[in-house]
């Protein structure tokens, strides 16, 4: 059974420089596994294209990427979260340009660029698994959640 979290947000926007690695990734793995207690979102700087390896990577555990959209900081319609979880340094600038009239906390997750990885299709897969685990890491460190198995 798991227990309610009193400081526990109940919404967060991932956000990253192009919403198409981390910040959905970080997204599609907090609505996997907590979208029923809280809401989230995610944005980027600029709008790109879902990286095939973020949907590879994904999939492995059971999550599917095919409808994610890339969105930009300006494609949101509510603005209202209780915390900004920026994933680059570019994005974190931003949300807290973003947040100067919110109410809203940012936090900065430095979190690796796996597209800047180079060599073989496994190290690069490899890159992308160690930024999807890390992530959920994170995100289970922040809603205090602990799951039965592990990934």
């Amino acid at each position: 059974m798991k227990t309610a979290v009193k400081d526990r947000p109940q919404s967060v926007l991932f956000a990253c420089t192009l919403n198409t690695v981390r910040s959905p990734m970080a997204e599609a793995l907090a609505r996997h596994f907590f979208g029923t207690q809280v809401y989230f979102a995610s944005a980027g700087l600029k709008r790109g294209e879902i990286d095939p390896f973020v949907a590879e990577t994904m999939e492995e555990i059971g999550i599917d990427m095919s409808k994610h959209r890339p969105h930009t900081f300006e494609d949101l319609e509510d603005a209202s979260f209780d915390l900004i979880v920026t994933l680059s340094p570019e994005a974190h600038h931003k949300a807290l340009e973003f947040t100067r009239t919110l109410a809203a906390d940012v936090a900065y997750w430095p979190t690796l660029d796996p597209t800047a990885v180079e060599g073989s299709r496994e190290r690069v897969l490899d890159a992308y698994r160690t930024v999807r685990d890390g992530l959920l890491k994170r995100i289970e460190k922040l809603l205090d959640y602990r799951p039965m198995g592990n990934l």
